[in-house]
């Protein structure tokens, strides 16, 4: 008997944050309503927001996300190759799951031939599989000084056989001259992959837009197949932290309204462990480039960081530290997650240049001291609230760690959650520190405030009520992911020429 060949479908964009990686998720739980076995694919994510699989491998975010509107477990052949950028110069290159090294721009484009490998028979694996695999581009596949040993987009639409359809970006402008201009920049072979083009993040009536997709399709030569609405309040982690500058649109407020400030570091990752917080009537959540946006805030969270000491350097070159210091003497609230953890303890020393090199004295909220030494811990637990000044909270829920540090305690804290990793049977474990009265706090822990026990338990603290879930609306993050997923599918349904994406693909 013959190789199973699954059928295949590419999503590629005139640039990044074009909406491919929402687009993809919803096609996944789409073409699952349906019947379809499917799994994503993305052979070279360049993010800072970072998922752990089940068996510790790192890969994208926004494939972890993919695969769970897919129905099926994440897996690092989702993602064979993720780029997490520490600096203007060099990045840390992923291989299925596990540290590669520490390149730079021009030095990874000449270890593509020993990627590629990786990036085929992960295809091929997750093809063998699957009835349809849903393929995402990177960035805009026509950039001529990268065309001859791209990896990502028309490279892959060969190796996998896939027709591919080009999405422009409307909200951003231009999406007409980007279309046409990706189109004319192609290959002529690679041009004929492309059979449809959608149009992304519409807003309005798509009837005033008639005369632009009939010149469209004129010009292109080519079909649009769907104008899709901007989507708001879906709530689902974004990939690329550009989408941090833009207005983000508010739930509607309840009795009482807590400030998170969230601080915008440089090399800020993994602010997904944000989205849960963003979704709540009862937070008002604000990223913070300057100190002045700390005023008014109920709790100042410092988020994971990919260049821990850089981004240490930039608060105190920007005024946080002594900002911080003043919040926390007033009686505000300040916590730390992963590098931000690290930062607000005595030291943070990097001896073996994992990051940046170097050593640097801490913000000193916190009576810890931090060395980054290898190897890379990236793992999955199941991690519950420990009795605190913060309350009770019984519930168990799945949480993840990626990080270099190890961190050692010098003083009296309390640990703030007990873990245990996955197969480990009744063995626990400790995470975190918090002070006696409840207002610093650090943990290694992604994805804390996804649990609605924890977020009840937290919100309530710093309002100084205590937990009202009939008056405060919330409800389970996970629930909420599913309800995004089931609405992206529908809109989806509703936009897209679903028909002649059916027949291109073979449906």
């Amino acid at each position: 008997m013959g190789e199973k060949v699954a059928r295949s479908l590419m999503i590629q964009a005139t640039a990044s944050h074009a909406g491919k990686s929402l687009l993809v998720a919803g096609l996944c739980r789409l073409f699952r309503q349906e019947g379809l076995r499917v799994v994503p694919f993305k052979s070279q994510n360049m993010a800072l927001n970072a998922y752990v699989t089940r068996d510790g491998g790192e890969m994208g975010w926004a494939q972890a996300m993919q695969a769970e509107a897919a129905g099926v477990e994440p897996r690092v052949e989702m993602n064979p190759i993720l780029i997490k950028p520490h600096s203007a110069e060099g990045s840390q290159v992923i291989l299925l799951g596990t540290v590669f090294g520490r390149v730079g721009a021009a030095e990874y484009y000449g270890q593509v031939a020993r990627l590629w490998p990786a990036v085929v028979e992960s295809y091929r694996r997750l093809a063998a599989d699957a009835d349809l695999v849903l393929i995402e581009g990177a960035g805009n596949p026509a950039e001529p000084n990268l065309m001859e040993r791209e990896i990502a987009n028309m490279a892959v639409a060969r190796l996998a056989k896939a027709p591919v359809l080009l999405v422009g970006d409307i909200d951003r402008g231009g999406v007409f001259a980007s279309l046409l201009g990706t189109l004319a920049l192609l290959r002529p072979s690679d041009r004929r992959r492309v059979r449809g083009l959608i149009i992304n993040k519409f807003r309005g009536d798509p009837a005033l837009l008639a005369s632009g997709v009939e010149f469209l399709e004129r010009k292109a030569r080519r079909p649009v197949w769907g104008v899709v609405p901007l989507l708001a309040r879906l709530y689902l982690p974004e990939e690329d932290s550009v989408a941090l500058d833009e207005v983000r649109d508010e739930p509607p407020g309840g009795p009482t309204r807590v400030r998170v400030v969230v601080v915008r570091l440089p090399h800020i990752a993994n602010f997904t462990d944000f989205a849960p917080l963003e979704r709540e009537a009862r937070a008002e959540v604000v990223y913070a480039r300057r100190s002045a946006e700390l005023a008014g805030a109920h709790l100042v969270i410092l988020p994971g960081s990919k260049d821990t000491i850089a981004d240490l350097r930039f608060l105190k070159a920007e005024g946080f530290d002594g900002a911080l210091r003043e919040h926390v003497a007033r009686g505000g609230s300040i916590g730390g997650i992963c590098g931000g953890f690290q930062m607000l303890g005595r030291s943070v020393a990097d001896p073996q240049g994992v990051e940046s090199g170097g050593t640097e004295p801490g913000l000193d909220l916190l009576p810890v001291t931090t060395t980054l030494v290898p190897p890379k811990i990236t793992r999955r637990v199941r991690a519950r609230l420990l009795p605190g000044p913060w309350g009770n909270s019984s519930g168990e829920w799945e949480a993840y760690e990626i990080r270099m540090g190890r961190t050692v305690t010098t003083g009296t804290l309390a640990p703030l959650f007990a873990i245990r990793r996955d197969g480990a049977g009744a063995v626990e474990e400790t995470d975190g520190q918090v002070t006696a009265d409840g207002r610093v706090w650090g943990t290694y822990l992604h994805g804390c405030f996804d649990p609605r026990e924890v977020r009840d338990t937290l919100l309530a603290w710093l309002s100084g009520l205590s937990p009202n879930r009939e008056a405060w609306p919330s409800g389970d993050y996970r629930a909420l992911r599913e309800t995004a997923y089931e609405s992206l599918a529908e809109t989806l349904r509703r936009t897209l020429n679903l028909p002649a994406i059916r027949r291109l693909i073979g449906l």
